[in-house]
Protein backbone atom coordinates (compact mmCIF):
# COMPACT_ATOMS: atom_id res chain seq x y z
CA UNK A 1 0.00 0.00 0.00
CA UNK A 2 1.67 3.64 -1.02
CA UNK A 3 2.09 6.39 1.30
CA UNK A 4 -1.02 8.16 -0.38
CA UNK A 5 -3.56 5.58 0.15
CA UNK A 6 -2.19 4.84 3.51
CA UNK A 7 -2.68 8.05 4.77
CA UNK A 8 -5.85 9.37 2.94
CA UNK A 9 -8.53 8.02 5.57
CA UNK A 10 -6.67 11.08 7.78
CA UNK A 11 -7.58 13.88 6.10
CA UNK A 12 -11.21 14.10 7.64
CA UNK A 13 -10.03 12.84 10.86
CA UNK A 14 -9.64 14.92 14.32
CA UNK A 15 -6.99 17.93 14.40
CA UNK A 16 -4.83 18.04 17.26
CA UNK A 17 -2.91 20.84 18.35
CA UNK A 18 0.11 19.77 20.71
CA UNK A 19 2.25 22.41 23.19
CA UNK A 20 4.51 22.03 25.83
CA UNK A 21 5.65 24.31 28.49
CA UNK A 22 8.17 24.84 31.15
CA UNK A 23 6.38 26.82 34.17
CA UNK A 24 8.16 28.19 37.31
CA UNK A 25 7.21 26.90 40.43
CA UNK A 26 5.08 31.14 41.45
CA UNK A 27 2.87 29.88 38.22
CA UNK A 28 1.64 26.33 38.52
CA UNK A 29 -1.89 27.44 40.18
CA UNK A 30 -2.76 29.76 37.25
CA UNK A 31 -1.31 28.37 34.84
CA UNK A 32 -3.64 25.30 35.53
CA UNK A 33 -6.12 27.45 35.84
CA UNK A 34 -5.94 29.36 32.36
CA UNK A 35 -4.39 26.25 30.42
CA UNK A 36 -6.54 23.19 31.85
CA UNK A 37 -9.38 21.78 30.06
CA UNK A 38 -11.74 24.42 32.00
CA UNK A 39 -9.36 27.15 31.70
CA UNK A 40 -9.22 30.61 29.95
CA UNK A 41 -8.70 28.89 26.66
CA UNK A 42 -10.76 26.21 26.91
CA UNK A 43 -13.52 28.82 27.20
CA UNK A 44 -12.09 30.47 24.35
CA UNK A 45 -12.39 27.18 22.41
CA UNK A 46 -15.67 26.21 22.78
CA UNK A 47 -16.97 29.72 21.05
CA UNK A 48 -16.57 27.05 18.62
CA UNK A 49 -19.04 24.06 18.02
CA UNK A 50 -15.93 22.29 16.08
CA UNK A 51 -13.83 22.24 19.46
CA UNK A 52 -13.69 19.32 21.00
CA UNK A 53 -11.58 19.67 24.36
CA UNK A 54 -8.44 20.53 26.14
CA UNK A 55 -6.08 18.30 28.13
CA UNK A 56 -3.39 19.92 30.32
CA UNK A 57 -0.97 16.76 31.60
CA UNK A 58 1.74 17.01 34.26
CA UNK A 59 5.25 15.83 33.80
CA UNK A 60 5.38 13.28 36.36
CA UNK A 61 9.53 13.48 37.16
CA UNK A 62 9.57 17.00 35.77
CA UNK A 63 8.54 20.06 38.14
CA UNK A 64 6.56 22.69 36.13
CA UNK A 65 6.75 20.60 32.88
CA UNK A 66 3.38 20.56 31.05
CA UNK A 67 1.48 19.48 27.57
CA UNK A 68 -1.79 20.77 26.49
CA UNK A 69 -3.64 18.78 23.89
CA UNK A 70 -6.37 20.34 22.00
CA UNK A 71 -8.94 18.82 19.77
CA UNK A 72 -10.33 20.11 16.89
CA UNK A 73 -13.04 18.37 14.68
CA UNK A 74 -11.17 19.27 10.97
CA UNK A 75 -7.92 21.53 10.52
CA UNK A 76 -10.11 23.34 8.57
CA UNK A 77 -12.43 24.35 11.45
CA UNK A 78 -9.46 24.96 13.62
CA UNK A 79 -8.44 27.70 10.98
CA UNK A 80 -11.61 28.97 10.76
CA UNK A 81 -11.89 29.26 14.17
CA UNK A 82 -8.39 31.37 13.96
CA UNK A 83 -8.91 33.75 11.75
CA UNK A 84 -12.85 34.37 13.27
CA UNK A 85 -11.28 34.85 16.47
CA UNK A 86 -7.31 36.02 15.91
CA UNK A 87 -8.08 39.27 17.71
CA UNK A 88 -9.47 37.33 21.16
CA UNK A 89 -6.45 34.55 20.71
CA UNK A 90 -3.79 36.90 20.73
CA UNK A 91 -4.82 38.95 23.57
CA UNK A 92 -5.05 35.79 25.88
CA UNK A 93 -2.14 34.52 24.13
CA UNK A 94 0.11 38.12 25.10
CA UNK A 95 -2.22 37.52 28.84
CA UNK A 96 -1.08 34.31 29.21
CA UNK A 97 2.65 34.94 28.44
CA UNK A 98 3.67 35.96 31.95
CA UNK A 99 2.78 32.24 33.49
CA UNK A 100 5.41 30.47 31.19
CA UNK A 101 8.58 30.28 31.08
CA UNK A 102 8.93 28.71 28.01
CA UNK A 103 6.04 27.63 25.47
CA UNK A 104 7.12 25.13 22.47
CA UNK A 105 4.49 23.93 20.07
CA UNK A 106 5.10 19.95 19.41
CA UNK A 107 2.97 19.76 16.77
CA UNK A 108 -0.32 19.45 14.89
CA UNK A 109 -1.46 15.88 14.22
CA UNK A 110 -4.54 14.18 12.76
CA UNK A 111 -5.77 10.95 14.52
Amino acid sequence: MGTASRYHGLRSAMFIVVWQFEVAEENVAAFEAAYGADGFWAQLFRTSAAYRGTELLRDAYVPGSYVTIDRWESEEAFRAFRKDNDAGYEKLDRDCDALTARETRIGAYVG
